[in-house]
């Protein structure tokens, strides 16, 4: 399956470039292929994703190999400069503009195409220029999402190695305990510890010289929370992670001991075991897979947005958003359109108003799960939302799929119902006509700044961590010798 809006372009500029070569028309290609010539313009045009089927039967006509078409390269400079217009004007810059797409025909001069994409790209990096500080790391979020999307958000190397090591710690089935988790860490040769007064900018310090795990009390001793952080620090140890280097390096590092925790607190075995029966009964659903292996919903959803694709041929997408309706996490590859600035990066944007990851903020029950079907301009997700909060604010958490794959969920037959038309501004961030004319230069607000996503972290050797904290904790708790 194709996934990019960009890819698509790319095959279908690949598919009309050999069938020009081989002098066929769309009607000659389409009645070989058994496909009428409007479905063929709109494949070469990026706007329809070809089956694989059709697409062996048109490589097949064209007498190359599916490769060849699936091959993310220009076919030649031309399509090179139609396939980055289309990119440009699908971005969420260029929707900013309000101007309409221009569609290049076969009669549109070079020189043209050359000097609309020099206007893309110096818009683009004026845009760029107006970025604050942050942009390194909204950068390297951006590109580990992406990252992650183009690996379906599965990571089978930490699968394996989770797996070995919830096995070597005794666990047969259930939620994994705590004692056990305590085994995992002394089968590496460390103690877990908690410690009243870890530094406010640490979650966990592991004393490498002295083979010391320190962690903060629970208020429910052996919980999720106690032990999902145990399992991030064994993490370091067990992926031979060192200090890192850069930003990009510490997100990589941080989505890495998260996905271990998760492998080991719901193991893919039993996990993939447990959805596989939920999905043949048309029963899957987050707040059970949660229940079932004592997470939480968070924990769950994401799990859930790993293994669904790999192992249970559904595409997702996980949101968590917070109160004011800004994403603070996600993945997703589903194709679900998602806000982003014009770097590409999304957390920090404001979620559609209609979308059930913010409308559920807003309703008054909270303690259970919120399924809705959103129309949006890319098609109809389904999607089952719980809100939580924590000490400072509420937030919610989604998993949703397409519309087509609602049919495995429990919650499939809701009636709530939604439509959202973003990126177009007029949906819900255009305020209307009247109040603006009325308030226009009347009123100014001080902004509530996103800090969780754009502050900049302490710099040290450990990005958000004070070295001097750290050593005099560790100076305070080291062992006498």
């Amino acid at each position: 399956m194709i996934q990019a809006n960009g890819d698509l372009v790319t095959v279908g500029r690949r598919i009309r470039h050999h069938r020009v070569q081989r002098k066929m028309t769309l009607d000659q290609l389409g009645e070989r292929v058994g496909a009428a010539a409007s479905q063929l313009s709109l494949i070469e045009n990026g706007r329809r994703e070809p089956k694989l089927g059709l697409l062996r039967a048109i490589a097949a006509e064209l007498d190359i190999e599916v490769t060849d078409l699936l091959s993310g390269e220009a076919p030649d400079e031309r399509s090179a400069l139609e396939i980055e217009l289309a990119k440009a004007q699908s971005g969420p810059l260029y929707a900013s503009t309000g101007l309409p797409v221009v569609r290049p025909t076969k009669g549109t001069p070079t020189a043209v195409l050359e000097a609309l994409v020099g206007l893309h790209r110096e818009l683009a990096r004026r845009a760029r220029e107006q970025i604050a500080t942050p942009e390194q790391a909204r950068r390297a979020t951006t590109e580990l999402r992406m990252w992650m999307r183009e690996r379906d958000n599965y990571l089978p190397d930490i699968e394996a190695i989770a797996e070995e090591r919830v096995r070597a710690s005794g666990h047969v089935q259930g939620a994994l305990t705590h004692r056990e988790v305590m085994t995992m860490a002394e089968q590496l040769g460390f103690q877990l510890l908690y410690v009243e007064d870890l530094p406010p900018s640490a979650r966990s310090i592991t004393d490498l010289a002295n083979g010391r795990i320190y962690l903060p009390p629970a208020s429910i001793p052996g919980g999720h929370g106690l032990r999902s952080m145990a399992l991030q620090a064994i993490a370091h140890r067990v992926l031979g992670h060192s200090a890192p280097g850069d930003y990009a390096t510490f997100l990589r590092q941080r989505l890495e001991i998260n996905y271990f925790a998760a492998c080991c607190l719901m193991p893919r075995e039993a996990a993939v075991a447990y959805l596989t029966k939920a999905k043949k009964e048309r029963e899957l659903d987050v707040e059970d897979f949660r229940d079932a292996f004592g997470t939480t919903q968070e924990s769950a959803a994401m799990r859930l947005t790993n293994l669904a694709t790999s192992h249970l041929d559904i595409r997702t997408h996980f949101l968590r958003v917070g109160s004011d309706g800004a994403i603070y996490r996600v993945y997703e590859n589903d194709g679900l359109p998602l806000p982003a600035d014009v770097t590409g990066a999304v957390e920090g944007q404001l979620v559609c108003k209609t979308w059930n990851a913010r409308a559920a903020l807003d309703r008054s029950s909270h303690t259970t799960a919120v399924y809705q079907y959103t129309d949006t301009p890319a098609g109809t997700f389904w999607c089952e939302t719980q809100t939580g909060s924590t000490s400072t604010e509420r937030f919610s958490i989604t998993f949703g799929v397409p519309f087509d794959d609602a049919k495995w969920f429990r919650g499939r037959e809701t009636t709530n119902r939604a439509v959202s038309r973003c990126p177009d501004p007029a949906c819900c961030h255009t305020p209307p006509a009247e109040l603006e004319q009325k308030w226009r230069g009347r009123a100014w607000p001080s902004a509530r700044a996103h800090t969780h996503i754009l502050a900049p972290l302490p710099s040290g050797e450990f990005p958000g961590v004070d070295d001097s904290e750290l050593y005099e904790f560790l100076e305070r708790h080291a062992p006498e010798q």
